[in-house]
């Protein structure tokens, strides 16, 4: 395709970045992609503005509308900072966090939004150096704030960076006020973005708030007698060349682990994480330099954290001594199980308990909570809608914890967002009581299948990149939505949910009903007759539709799980062929 081929609209916004108030060097890598053969690079970079998804701004760097760059990240602040001052009108001051990760331009962007409040007239607190996201949530309610920022790209790979935006109560921001400050982003001109405001208004944040945070880290430990005894127990630990170098390690001590074990070569902070080719706990590649380490050091435990320390993933001995990974659903379940198991002991539990999970999370959460009289709340993905249950129940009920299938926990609400920091700590005191009891943590997965029914799941996405890769996407959903399969594995479909139009069908009755949601999104769920389901949703953050996969079965014994996990993971491939991926 050639550049005469390139649609007008591209063209007019290129333009406008060749005539506007843009910097030198910005408007010559702009030239080249419009004086290109191939105008792939070109259409990419404008052919959409980036907005706020489920985790915010977050794109690949570059120049253009669709990239992250120093006026994309200006526009957004200009028009979060006009936002502000309309919400907090009655404020004498207005106050704003910024955080950062290791990321390639992180820095430059963190300082680029704090010179961008300064001139608005906000005050801005701004750390010092990279700090795990959980820590910036933590000090918007700290410092009494209305809003903070947070400069990463989570586990995306290292070509993206990313814009994560927080309300006063240390949330991702949710409607009405994503919509109103997408609303003001888009009326935002690179002529009225305020680059460079006074550094009287800019106060650095370090080892204070640090301390301030992992106090609050180390009181979600429910059995500080049992860490005594197995303070010996060996943890390997990775931050994958990220923000958690500092904190965890700090946060395990602190809570009486004495036998840390690092992973050298991954300690080195990197926005090009050289180690790697995804920085994403979730992916075995990632893990493999720990797992490693742990196997040479006999140790317990093995955990990493994304590069903003909001993800946790971890690797646990088999019965055959073997380290397997733990996917994102079996964390949870082990929180949550530990968690209500501790709480009952310690007598702690008053009926007024929640946990919150998403709708794509496992459904054992739900079967733990109503066998042990806890409540629970299904809510969208993304911890900003677990963030909201919390405020909606503030002074009601309890929130003793709450997670997602991504690798994210969050086992306190003195954080409002996924917090690796906390869950580390909390993960090593799980292993410590498990061995304090004589148990292994798979022991413990086994147990927790064998009271509460065992489940299977796996995540599958299909990437699709760029405009085309959008349309592509959209065009799958639809036929989803319009032409669900009848069956999945041999097992009749029983309810079809569509969060797009918040009905729900039973095609056993016939009968439809609400979905009980705010508001309404882009999902389609399938349910079987034998208990399995179907999640179908697009990435709010990254060019890919995910499909998410749970399926149902039962172990008696121990004995029976590596026949159990291979009968349902043929099932599971059955279901992705019936889906046609």
């Amino acid at each position: 395709m050639t550049t005469s081929q390139t649609p007008e609209t591209i063209l007019q916004k290129a333009n406008q970045w060749l005539t506007g108030n843009y910097d030198t060097s910005t408007k010559e890598e702009v030239r080249q992609l419009v004086e290109s053969a191939d105008n792939t690079a070109l259409i990419d970079a404008f052919y959409r503005d980036l907005e706020f998804g489920t985790g915010g701004l977050r794109g690949i760097m570059g120049v253009g509308s669709n990239r992250m760059n120093i006026y994309t990240v200006g526009a957004a602040t200009q028009g979060l900072s006009n936002y502000l001052k309309m919400a907090f009108a009655s404020l004498p001051q207005i106050g704003v966090a910024i955080g950062y990760d290791c990321r390639n331009n992180s820095r430059l962007f963190a300082e680029t939004a704090a010179g961008i409040f300064s001139a608005n007239g906000i005050k801005v607190y701004l750390f010092e150096d990279l700090r795990p996201t959980p820590e910036i949530s933590f000090a918007i309610r700290e410092l009494g704030l209305q809003s903070g920022i947070i400069l990463t790209a989570s586990h995306n790979p290292k070509e993206y960076n990313g814009y994560k935006a927080y309300w006063d109560d240390g949330s991702q921001i949710v409607e009405p006020h994503d919509v109103n400050i997408i609303n003001e982003v888009s009326k935002v001109k690179v002529d009225d973005i305020k680059f460079n405001g006074p550094k009287e208004n800019i106060t650095i944040l370090g080892a204070e708030m640090d301390e301030k945070f992992l106090e609050k880290v180390v009181s979600v430990s429910l059995s500080p007698d049992i860490i005594r005894r197995q303070q010996d127990l060996k943890i390997v630990y990775t931050p994958i060349h990220g923000t958690g170098v500092k904190l965890i390690p700090m946060a395990l001590t602190r809570m009486g682990f004495n036998n840390v074990i690092h992973v050298p070569e991954q300690d080195v902070v990197s926005g090009d994480f050289p180690t790697v080719i995804s920085p994403n706990p979730e992916e075995p590649a990632a893990m493999k330099l720990a797992i490693a380490r742990a196997v040479e050091t006999n140790a317990d435990l093995v955990m990493a954290s994304d590069p903003d320390a909001d993800r946790l993933g971890i690797a646990i001995k088999n019965d055959k001594g073997e380290f397997i990974l733990v996917n994102g659903n079996q964390t949870v379940l082990i929180f949550l199980y530990y968690i209500i198991s501790k709480r009952k002991e310690l007598g702690l539990l008053k009926g007024d308990e929640y946990v919150v999970k998403t709708i794509v999370t496992s459904e054992l959460v739900v079967d733990i909570a109503k066998k042990n009289g806890v409540h629970y709340f299904d809510v969208y993905t993304g911890f900003k809608y677990i963030a909201e249950v919390i405020r909606e129940n503030e002074g009601i009920k309890q929130y003793i914890g709450g997670g997602e299938e991504s690798f994210g926990f969050m086992p306190l609400d003195f954080v409002r967002d996924k917090d690796a920091v906390t869950s580390c700590a909390l993960m090593a005191e799980i292993a410590a009581w498990a061995k304090d009891n004589g148990r292994s943590l798979f022991e413990m997965l086994q147990d927790i299948y064998m009271t509460y029914g065992y489940s299977k799941e796996k995540m599958k996405y299909v990437v699709r990149t760029g405009k085309s890769g959008a349309e592509e996407i959209e065009q799958m959903m639809v036929k989803f939505r319009n032409n669900p399969p009848k069956q999945l594995a041999g097992s009749p479909l029983s309810v079809v949910k569509d969060y797009e139009t918040l009905r729900e069908k039973n095609l056993i009755t016939g009968t439809e009903k609400a979905i009980d949601q705010k508001i309404t999104a882009n999902v389609l769920q399938f349910f079987t007759v034998d208990g399995s389901k179907v999640s179908v949703r697009p990435s709010g953050t990254e060019p890919k539709i995910k499909f998410y996969i749970e399926v149902k079965d039962s172990l008696n014994s121990p004995s029976e799980y590596d026949t159990v996990e291979a009968k349902t993971n043929l099932k599971i491939d059955q279901v992705m062929i019936d889906l046609g991926l």
